[in-house]
């Protein structure tokens, strides 16, 4: 059975040229920390990578700060920002953010709300998932000065929304709030340039952009201030310790640097190829919803570069009358890998926050399917989900159908009882 694979926004394929670069590093000896001669030639190998990877980003390689992934640090950046900000005034404990955010950074500030005393602030976002910057400046100009910081994520990872992620930072610039970007689904798709974002910290990954899986890193601003989450050796500016990895580090670079070369054309490629499964989905399912923002003009309706307002390899749906799981497996069963939502979420019985944020009722929320491309993704792959998905949807449509008379019976059948 042919077998196609349309979850990049999970994890894409390591990219050839950063397996060969993992595995050329990994063959040498050496921790980058020591003196001798194979420790010297380890942290040549490292700094290298650092500056080809820095180079990709538009950041200054002292600003990268490497961590195990883009988990470790969105969790550096917010813990590390709300606690330096908190050590110079303790009355400064609110939290700027979004309710699309991904669990990385939901999760982390809902701990720090629990353990730490941090007040969250929720801004309003609209039906495409882009943040309402007004209501954005009007939470930032309350109480700035009790205010630990802002974040917003660049790119959203389920519905693709890209956020205007300039105009908020220096919303929070200017009332002097530290700004915190998680840019996982971002880097590799759009260009990204982290010297005039006005961004104090950025978070990335190395596994979404073709990498290996392990590593990510933290663009922190040179003047910015962190209280370090992990101590130990003190490497990385003394920011995160640990033993540096140049062998994930030589894969991280080698991607980067791959899909900064190619960015331009590969996301007009992916761009085109969504757009084409975004019609293709639409006709045959003619109730096919497609969520989060078009890169389109929202005044004129004019067609916009790929990657605009959404991400180029990004299609996101609901089905009317559908469970999710029941796409899901049924496209499974029929070689289409996919996926419901984050897949940091996955097996999960809930609705996505994401969808519910946007104001989508449980229902709805639950009919979602994402559909994203990569740079192995070819016509074909939107042939094979095209093939197969009118089958699918006919018969999860008749299992949710199912599913929803069966309740109305158990429910009667209470009622007569009682």
């Amino acid at each position: 059975m042919n077998s196609v694979y349309l979850d990049h926004a999970a994890t894409t394929p390591m990219r050839p040229v950063a397996l060969e670069a993992y595995t050329e590093a990994a063959r040498r000896l050496g921790n980058p920390s020591s003196l001798h001669r194979s420790g010297r030639s380890a942290q040549l190998h490292l700094e290298d990578a650092r500056d080809a990877l820095a180079a990709t980003v538009g950041a200054h390689p002292s600003e990268v700060i490497l961590t195990a992934g883009g988990t470790e640090a969105d969790n550096l950046a917010l813990k590390g920002l709300y606690w330096a900000r908190r050590s110079q005034d303790p009355n400064r404990t609110r939290i700027i953010l979004t309710g699309a955010e991904h669990h990385a950074v939901l999760d982390t500030i809902t701990w720090l709300e629990q353990h730490d005393g941090a007040e969250l602030v929720f801004v309003p976002m609209d039906a495409e998932g882009r943040v309402d910057l007004a209501a954005w400046q009007a939470e930032l100009a309350v109480a700035p000065e009790q205010t630990a910081l802002a974040t917003l994520m660049w790119a959203n990872n389920e519905i693709g929304t890209i956020q205007p992620v300039a105009e908020a930072a220096t919303i929070a610039a200017d009332q002097g709030v530290p700004f915190h970007t998680d840019a996982v689904q971002a880097v590799g798709s759009i260009p990204i340039d982290f010297a005039s974002s006005g961004a104090t910290t950025l978070a990335f990954s190395g596994h979404k952009l073709g990498g290996p899986v392990g590593i990510g890193a933290l663009l922190v601003r040179r003047d910015a201030t962190l209280t370090p989450v992990l101590h130990g050796g003190g490497q990385e500016r003394q920011i995160r310790s640990g033993t540096l990895p140049v062998a994930l580090m030589a894969g991280f670079a080698a991607a980067a640097t791959e899909a900064h070369q190619h960015l331009d054309a590969e996301r007009n490629r992916l761009g085109t190829l969504r757009d084409l499964l975004i019609e293709k989905v639409q006709a045959a399912v003619g109730n096919a919803v497609l969520r989060g923002a078009q890169d389109r003009d929202p005044a004129t309706g004019e067609k916009l570069p790929a990657g605009t307002r959404r991400l180029p390899g990004n299609a996101h749906f609901t089905f009317p009358g559908c469970e999710s799981d029941s796409l899901l497996f049924g496209l499974d069963t029929a070689g289409v890998e996919c996926s419901a939502g984050s897949a940091c979420t996955a097996g999960v019985a809930q609705p996505s926050h994401v969808l519910t944020a946007l104001g989508l009722d449980e229902a709805e929320a639950r009919s979602a399917l994402r559909f994203t491309l990569g740079h192995t993704s070819v016509p074909a792959d939107v042939d094979h989900l095209l093939d197969v998905l009118p089958g699918v949807h006919q018969s999860a449509l008749t299992a949710g159908m199912a599913g929803r008379v069966s309740s109305i019976r158990t429910a009667n059948s209470h009622l007569e009882r009682n």
